[in-house]
């Protein structure tokens, strides 16, 4: 199984106080950006389980100031969890290298990272019921919440301006003009579409919305719910975990869970965005986050779940304009495939708005 890994897993555990031996390794999740593998170790005959992971430097370019965050962030809620019960299930636990940093970096200069595997839980590609919908959208505001009182100073800005949205509209512009690989001509469509939406880059930025530490990434699989209860235990994927608008987490829960297509669906009569599930994304996130949200963040977030499914559109047609240098792609084309999406279901949330802000008026 090693021989095939594209990195060798097993020295790099050695530099990771992990007790036992060495058993097994094999790549794990279905992340877009770093390389994550599963590892196990055998202690006294029984199989007990890591997480380990390579850090994309080339996405994240100072990999000691987001490791910084995260042990910052994983300790401080910790602290909060722990007198609940399975406290140690309720937060990612990160193992220091054995140099004591929060990290180990090896001789080609790779940065690794080592949790504790969550056992017991799991994440989902995609949501399968409204009630899934409900816990994934409590746990992040709880994320959100546990985090408000995070002491100083400012966390690092992993990825400055990530969801910074009119300047991604300037990076889709810049990528439009260039044409590096002379692909504009068979994106033509969806680049009009992009144009068309300009003006709604700003609302957020314009709204005047306080700063939170947010997680900024939270798709349907960044949370793991319980076997047994169902309920939303643990965040995980906290690289891009930062300062930022508490609506920049909601509307992503909007773009990843409200559709019943993958991301990268072909077949674009399959992507819709499902009241329901908005209804229980709303009712789940409010059921934490109501207590320290402002009215002008909770007015805003129906508009928030366009904003940001636009802003991820206009991320993977600028990727697939540049040659897909940033997400990872499987097949020709899948930058486009994604964009359109992300670009259907903005469509498919404007034509349903009013519904929206409806439902959140009356929760």
């Amino acid at each position: 199984m090693e021989a095939k890994l594209k990195h060798d897993v097993h020295s790099v555990t050695r530099q990771f106080p992990l007790p036992g031996e060495f058993s097994s390794a094999a790549p794990y999740g279905s992340g877009h950006i770093n390389d994550t593998y599963c590892v196990v170790f055998d202690q006294g005959g029984e199989r007990v389980r890591y997480i380990l992971q390579r850090i994309n430097h080339l996405i994240f370019k100072n990999p000691p100031a987001l490791m910084e965050n995260i042990q910052r962030v994983t300790l401080h809620i910790g602290q909060k969890v722990a007198s609940q019960s399975d406290a140690g299930r309720r937060v990612l636990t990160l193992i220091p290298a054995r140099d004591g940093r929060p990290f180990h970096r090896d001789p080609e200069g790779n940065f690794w990272r080592a949790y504790v595997f969550v056992e017991n839980a799991r994440t989902y590609d995609a949501v399968e019921s409204t009630q899934q919908a409900v816990q994934a959208a409590q746990a992040f505001g709880q994320f959100q919440k546990l985090l408000a009182d995070l002491p100083a100073p400012r966390l690092h800005d992993t990825i400055p301006d990530f969801h910074h949205t009119p300047k991604r509209m300037a990076a889709l512009e810049k990528a439009i003009e260039t044409d590096a690989v002379n692909r504009a001509h068979v994106a033509r469509e969806e680049i009009d579409f992009a144009c068309r939406h300009k003006a709604l880059t700003s609302l957020l930025l314009d709204a005047n919305l306080p700063e939170r530490v947010t997680h900024n990434d939270t798709k349907f699989n960044n949370v793991m719910l319980d076997d047994a209860t169902g309920e939303g235990i643990c965040v995980i994927d906290l690289d891009t975990v930062m300062p930022g608008l508490a609506l920049y987490d909601f509307g992503d829960m909007v773009r990843t869970t409200t559709s019943p297509a993958k991301e990268d669906e072909r077949d674009l009569s399959k992507v819709q965005m499902q009241l329901p599930m908005f209804e229980a994304l709303a009712q789940g996130y409010l059921a934490s986050a109501a207590e320290f949200l402002t009215a002008s963040e909770i007015e805003l977030l129906p508009a928030s779940g366009k904003i940001i499914t636009l802003e991820i559109g206009l991320r993977f047609l600028t990727d697939y304009l540049a040659g897909d240098t940033y997400f990872k792609v499987h097949r020709e084309g899948h930058n486009l495939d994604r964009c359109r999406t992300q670009f259907k279901l903005v469509e498919s949330i404007e034509a349903q708005e009013e519904a929206m802000n409806k439902t959140v008026e009356k929760i």
